[in-house]
């Protein structure tokens, strides 16, 4: 099944492309989410006649995705965190917990768009990726500390005295 993507699409194609598609795919999940419209002779007209419409919204995206990645590049994030001996948390971070601490200081980013390959779980500072686009990526950094385990010790209640 041939469509026209009406949005872009990871790892398929992007906004007024031709792609093939699996017809379930096309019929199941493209056309009803409003993701794709049917190759037919008039939606090609349509598409070329917007597609000098598509390029201004693409341009515009992408130039509010630099102008993101460029505030996100001087970011640090720090968590702390129980650890062990060796250095490895009790817990991890998680890309949740990232996109928490990233709206407490201001930035509403989607936590799939950062790029974790798995939870943090060892101490140190790491560069972390999120994906704003397809083609715009910034990098953050994101410092695991250990959490003060040595807290202040509250004054010894007296007890029951043996004399």
């Amino acid at each position: 099944m041939e469509v026209i993507l009406i949005e872009n699409i990871d790892k398929l194609g992007t906004r007024g492309q031709l792609v093939k598609v699996a017809d379930g795919f096309g019929r199941n999940h493209l056309l009803p989410k409003k993701l794709a419209i049917a190759a037919t002779p008039q939606n090609r007209k349509w598409v070329e006649q917007q597609r000098q419409k598509f390029l201004k919204q693409e341009a515009h995206e992408k130039g509010e995705a630099e102008d993101l990645a460029k505030l996100l590049e001087g970011v640090r994030l720090a968590f702390s965190r129980k650890a062990g001996e060796q250095g490895t948390l009790f817990g991890s971070v998680t890309a949740m917990d990232v996109a928490e601490q990233l709206a407490v200081q201001g930035y509403q980013i989607d936590r799939r768009k950062i790029q974790l390959p798995s939870p943090l779980k060892t101490i140190g500072e790491q560069e972390v990726a999120i994906k704003l686009r397809h083609d715009v990526t910034a990098k953050i950094k994101v410092a695991v500390e250990v959490e003060d385990a040595a807290r202040a010790p509250s004054e010894a209640e007296p007890g029951p005295s043996k004399s």
